[in-house]
């Protein structure tokens, strides 16, 4: 018999939402093939089986939120069709569902939902139903504070990190919402649905109150300029609207809040900051960029000749790709850059491994794939992990300068500000050259600051003197 396990999904991770089954009980099932899915904070992902053999059961309902390394199915290596089914009716008697479940309605878990409305009496129906309430979310910050809290007007059936997503994020009460899904599931459009009508309700409620406006034409005099502020102190409530809202964090938002103060406290933060002639890369990059959108679909920008010129500075200065380990330095010897990728409420940093080995077509390649699954939420476990070294392009909104926070526990980031033509003295004569400016911020603790310029100074050069072809 093989446990399976919630696997670990990222440094900072230690809980998972089990948001779907791809096997059922009693079917057999291949090593590596997809056995669930699973979504945390930043990563929603398909999990691997770890053995071959027979789905004997699973011990966590979809939409279950449970930390990680909890046991959450075992397989049977080559187990029978028969024994699945005794496992799947003692599994209910276990405690770690903390819920009580009769054989019949644990044999009718793996059915669609779709059939559960019809077959089961009401008096059946209430129990189930408050029993799955620890997923239903209402806007509080604490997942066992839900659990006491559940009721029998909650929503019917598991509700997806998504929809919970939703109701943190616009403070939707989801026993309001009426799920059109299977089994009266609560989906994304029903939540949009639900939106849009609280959107054309309020319209018509702030409709009459537009004539309170109206006396400003008499305060609007022909002359009276000054006193035209007047009016802007009573616009501001529309009728008993609070002035403030209060909404709770996202679990993304509270874990970069705690690395990032982590960081802080940890690390004795210095930056350094250079300014880079990028001119031989800007022409380069506007000569080729037609031609490689056509062979590769992608857009060649400036953050993979960074990225390259980064990796030539970190094997020639070790120490920026090492880490602290206590009183010891651990030297890395794989060169695995970590990106930074802005999200819509968050940030995330997936890793390019052995970018070392990579050309800028393969850093360009990798950066776009990363960033747009990061932005879709399909990273994979490893790919927000393991990094040795970090980039940050806050250029790429119009930035030139910033000092950036080390990603815990490598010892320095690199800061790409926007490129930019500004006039600059060459040979005593002023030329117009595409700029831009290098900030790193590395951990004093153990790189001292005529090390960091060295190292800046080594990807300046890099970049000022391009000569690596692009195609």
């Amino acid at each position: 018999m093989t446990d399976v396990v919630m696997p670990q999904m990222g440094e900072s991770i230690v809980e998972g939402t089990l948001t779907k089954w791809l096997k059922k009980p009693g079917e057999h099932v291949e090593r590596d093939e997809p056995l669930f899915e699973i979504s945390t904070d930043k990563v929603d992902t398909e999990i691997p089986s770890p053995a071959s053999g027979t789905l004997a059961e699973t011990l966590v309902e979809e939409g279950k939120t449970v930390g990680i390394n909890t046991v959450v199915a075992r397989i049977e290596d080559g187990g029978g069709a028969a024994k699945p089914q005794a496992a799947v009716e003692a599994a209910p008697a276990k405690p770690a569902e903390g819920k009580p479940v009769e054989p019949k309605q644990a044999e009718a878990k793996p059915a669609e939902a779709t059939q559960a409305p019809q077959e089961p009496a009401p008096q059946q129906q209430a129990p189930q139903q408050q029993a799955p309430q620890p997923e239903t979310i209402e806007p509080t910050p604490a997942p066992q504070a839900v659990e006491e809290t559940a009721g029998p007007a909650e929503p019917v059936g598991p509700l997806s990190p998504l929809v919970r997503r939703m109701a943190r994020e616009h403070s939707i009460d989801l026993s309001r919402v009426k799920g059109t899904g299977a089994g009266g599931r609560i989906t994304k459009q029903d939540v949009e649905a639900y939106l849009a009508q609280q959107e054309k309700a309020g319209a018509a409620a702030q409709a009459p109150p537009a004539p309170a406006p109206k006396p400003a034409p008499a305060q609007a005099a022909p002359v009276q300029a000054p006193p035209a502020p007047t009016p802007t102190p009573s616009v501001p409530p529309p009728a008993g609207q609070a002035r403030t809202r209060i909404e709770p964090m996202s679990t993304m938002r509270i874990k970069i809040a705690e690395h990032m103060v982590a960081s802080k406290r940890t690390s004795a933060h210095v930056t350094t900051i250079h300014r880079v002639d990028m001119t031989k890369v800007a022409r380069m990059r506007e000569r080729h960029k037609a031609d490689f959108q056509a062979r590769y679909g992608i857009s060649l920008t400036y953050l993979p000749f960074v990225t390259r010129a980064a990796v030539e500075a970190l094997r020639t200065y070790p120490l920026l790709n090492a880490s602290i380990e206590g009183t010891n330095i651990i030297y890395h010897n794989e060169i695995n850059i970590g990106i930074a990728v802005a999200l819509e409420n968050g940030l995330i940093v997936p890793v390019i491994r052995g970018a070392d080995e990579k050309n800028v077509l393969g850093l360009q390649r990798s950066i776009v794939d990363l960033a747009a699954r990061a932005r879709s939420r399909q990273l994979k476990p490893d790919e927000v992990q393991g990094g040795t070294f970090s980039i940050t392009n806050f250029g790429s909104f119009g930035s030139i300068l910033a000092t950036p926070i080390i990603n815990q526990p490598q010892v320095a980031i690199l800061g790409v500000g926007a490129v930019e033509k500004l006039p600059v003295v060459i040979d005593d004569a002023i030329a117009i050259r595409s700029m831009s400016y290098l900030s790193l911020t590395f951990d004093h603790r153990l790189i001292d600051g005529a090390l960091a310029d060295q190292f800046t100074a080594k990807v300046k050069s890099v970049l000022e003197n391009w000569s690596e072809e692009v195609l």
